[in-house]
């Protein structure tokens, strides 16, 4: 008797629900479904350009869950329908028939055994955590589900379940369990797998490692072999299937570019899409790139590579940024060594963005200004001479001068004091007008901050904007040599972001209009040009002896105390930046430019097509005849001329300053005048002649140089006064004997030393030993502390004229 008694107790309850649901299916009709359905935190997921995952970050529930995706795999479809509910793209939400059978097996067990919940109502219980399993909430749930039905399609359902279902532990969602327990995405995982995680939502605590691994095999399996009854996978593959073992333990997300994950997380909300958008929590966690996975994974091996060698020295950080030329897209960001587990390396920092000093690397943009604005020819020979402006005194990296360098062997060689000295001529607030312009955000000082030291590394960039910079020059060009007139400018911002719809030179990143573009593609063709012949490294200073060499202009950069080691190279489809350093600024013995960045830089060149090289922009350049020894506009007296290439405005530049006419005897080797010999025996030659500043380090690199003859010592005498001898040295003496004695703190103490000239404003420059003093005017006095033993005096003034004497300082006790 008390059995009938529970039977028909249990009999009710189902009974009633399954008699009621039309009425409350009307009643519940009139709530709408919560929007959102799901505001689950989500993970930050950035994918490569062909869709490929390169990382992504734990939410901020600390649950690993991947934002939803509506192309569910088909084989977990079929699994998952196969194992939860068979009927669900033939129900409206809630299935009768699986109800049906719920109430016999509650009916049979004598308690109740099974829910008859269809994958529509777990979406909405998923959706609903935390709520407590009541009779009442099932009611809910089954409303709920036929609402969902209503307004979505089974494919987008199953979206849902297979997005915000547990897998276990912290995984949530189809797309985080696939990677994290098998390493790949759900579209590649066997049926085995794929079954394995078909079962796991239904009881998520199976896959803790080393406990329930029969179960979870005995449940795999069972669900394989429905599979097979109901013709899904054949015989053969369940067989197969069941022979795979269950993943040892999970794995790692993959962080091919955590520091792009991090900019996008913490410093790129704006490029991200709309919170307007219908998929707004999803768009702006599932971030498409343009980055190419295995460019990316190869560029960090090398990075990495390199690294290992660096750090022996103390370098521990490193950065690179490549990118398409054309489309300025990103296509590899290494922000640093992807070295998380020694974090006092400051590993963490996105150098990419990071402020550090610029050493030379600005010099090409500062050439390519003077040339477009006709200011310099790329032939022109610019000093290169001891030269100090206020208090600041550059030198070159070599600690020699050459006297006199065209311009681009002096940007090829890197040479600091031809870059200061045309900088000077060129204005500090014009080139800190023109960077801006080009795209450099991060001079934050007033240009008079700066000064000279600009061009120097006295500037604060960052890879990002540099290498952005050095495409654009490339751009320039290859818009121009191919006929291209875009409607803005070549020069605008890397992204790093997938945007269709968006132009890259109309679009947001777009800085200036084309027609006030800060560089002509003449000028950026020149700079370009002139960086191609700058030594390579290593195996690589070679690279022109061989047919299948790549051409790729390129510069260095180095920071004052060897803190920032820089390379950029560019070839018309990509250009590639590289820093190496310490992110604490330490500097390091040998980290400079040619050695720690250049190496990097080639290598990861070798992982592009690099293939041709820039066409000339024949529109933007003029041919000109030009000296052939001073470089410039050829002159009236210019005895050889050649023809080079000059932008349009180089065509309004002055004429050759050092080429002249002198009047010589007939065998040269003497300068004469009409008094001093027969007009028919004067021979006038066109003759080149420096500045003597430049003349003194000049001829000592040019065996060729002919300095300007003596004039004959009859024509000194032939007309009263005219004496070209007119540099004196009043001390020290002829007797050429000096005691210099010490001073009371024990060093050695300095003597002045002084000369006479007839026009005491003309400038005399001093030597001693060969070594560049300074030089005077008005009054010729310079203070020297020389050494005990013999020396050599030099003074050659501006006209040319030289005189030479050797002294000895005496050592104490003689």
């Amino acid at each position: 008797m008390m059995n009938k008694i529970k039977y028909r107790k249990n009999l009710r309850l189902p009974a009633i629900l399954f008699l009621s649901l039309p009425v409350l299916c009307l009643i519940f009709s009139w709530n709408g479904l919560p929007e959102p359905l799901f505001d689950a935190p989500l993970s930050t997921v950035i994918l490569d350009r062909d869709g490929g995952l390169l990382g992504a970050s734990i939410a901020q529930d600390e649950q690993w869950r991947f934002p939803g995706n509506a192309e569910v795999p088909g084989k977990f479809a079929r699994a998952i329908t196969c194992y939860e509910d068979r009927r669900f793209f033939h129900h409206p939400g809630v299935d009768p028939f699986a109800v049906l059978r719920a109430m016999w097996l509650n009916i049979r067990m004598g308690r109740i055994v099974s829910g008859a919940s269809t994958i529509t109502m777990q979406v909405i219980r998923l959706s609903r955590q935390g709520r407590p399993r009541t009779f009442q909430e099932k009611l809910t749930e089954m409303m709920m589900a036929f609402r969902l039905e209503a307004a979505m399609g089974k494919k987008e359902i199953l979206g849902l379940y297979a997005s915000y279902a547990p897998f276990g532990g912290n995984v949530v969602g189809i797309q985080s369990a696939a990677w994290r327990y098998f390493g790949r995405g759900p579209d590649k995982l066997s049926w085995a797998e794929t079954a394995m995680l078909a079962v796991l939502p239904n009881n998520p605590a199976l896959i803790h490692p080393g406990k329930n691994r029969k179960e979870l095999r005995r449940k795999r399996n069972r669900l394989l072999d429905r599979m097979r009854q109901h013709g899904i996978i054949d015989a053969l593959s369940c067989d197969l299937a069941k022979q795979e073992p269950l993943p040892p333990k999970p794995h790692p997300i993959p962080m091919l570019a955590p520091h792009l994950l991090s900019r996008i997380m913490y410093g790129g909300s704006r490029s991200l899409p709309s919170l307007t958008h219908p998929a707004a929590s999803e768009a702006r966690s599932r971030i498409r790139t343009t980055l190419i996975k295995n460019i990316q994974v190869r560029a960090d091996e090398i990075i990495r590579r390199h690294h290992r060698g660096l750090s022996g020295n103390g370098i521990h950080n490193a950065a690179a940024l490549i990118l398409d030329v054309e489309s300025g897209n990103v296509i590899a960001y290494v922000g640093n060594v992807s070295d998380f587990i020694r974090p006092e390396h400051g590993n963490h920092v996105d150098i990419i963005t990071a402020p550090r000093s610029t050493g030379s690397i600005l010099k090409p943009m500062l050439y390519a200004g003077m040339m477009n604005a006709g200011e310099l020819l790329p032939t022109q020979l610019v000093p290169d001479i001891p030269t100090r402006m206020g208090g600041f005194a550059p030198e070159n990296y070599s600690r020699t001068f050459q006297g006199a360098v065209p311009a681009h062997k002096a940007l090829a060689r890197s040479l600091n004091v031809p870059a200061v000295r045309l900088l000077h001529s060129y204005g500090v607030d014009r080139f800190y007008a023109l960077l801006k312009t080009l795209g450099m955000t991060t001079l934050h000082r007033p240009a008079q901050d700066y000064g000279l030291s600009l061009i120097l590394g006295g500037a604060e960039g960052n890879l990002w904007d540099i290498t952005g910079i050095y495409a654009g020059m490339a751009r320039c060009v290859n818009d121009a040599s191919q006929g291209i007139v875009p409607n803005r400018s070549a020069f605008f911002p890397p992204r790093y972001l997938i945007r269709p719809q968006a132009d890259s030179r109309t679009g947001e990143n777009a800085i200036s209009s084309y027609a006030d573009d800060p560089l002509g593609a003449g000028a950026c063709w020149l700079s370009l040009q002139a960086m191609l012949e700058v030594t390579r490294p290593d195996e690589e200073s070679a690279w022109r002896d061989f047919s299948s060499s790549r051409k790729i202009a390129w510069k260095t950069g180095t920071s004052y105390g060897l803190r920032d080691a820089w390379a950029v190279g560019i070839t018309p489809r990509y250009a590639a930046g590289v820093w190496v350093g310490n992110a604490d600024g330490e500097g390091r013995p040998g980290l400079t430019g040619i050695s720690a960045a250049a190496p990097v830089l080639f290598e990861l060149f070798g992982l592009l097509d690099v293939r041709g090289w820039f066409d000339c922009p024949e529109a933007d350049l003029s041919e000109v005849a030009v000296c052939a020894k001073s470089g410039y506009r050829v002159g009236p007296h210019c005895a050889k001329r050649k023809m080079a290439r000059v932008t349009p405005a180089g065509l309004r530049s002055e004429g050759c300053p050092y080429c002249r006419i002198i009047h010589c005897d007939s065998d040269l080797t003497r300068r004469v005048h009409s008094e001093c010999e027969r007009v028919a025996e004067i021979r006038a030659e066109k003759w080149f002649v420096l500045p003597p500043g430049m003349e003194w380090f000049y001829k000592r690199k040019h065996s060729d140089y002919r300095p300007l003859p003596p004039y004959r010592e009859d024509c000194l005498e032939s007309i009263p006064g005219f004496d070209t001898a007119s540099l004196t040295l009043i001390c020290p003496g002829k007797s050429g004997l000096i005691y210099v004695p010490m001073e009371l703190d024990g060093n050695r103490g300095r003597t002045v030393f002084e000369a006479a000239h007839r026009n005491p404003r003309t400038t005399v420059f001093w030597h001693l030993d060969n070594r560049y003093l300074g030089k005077t005017r008005d009054i010729h006095q310079m203070e020297i502390a020389p050494e005990p033993g013999r020396h050599t005096l030099t003074l050659v003034d501006e006209n040319g004229d030289r005189l030479e004497r050797r002294f000895t300082v005496l050592a104490k006790g003689h």
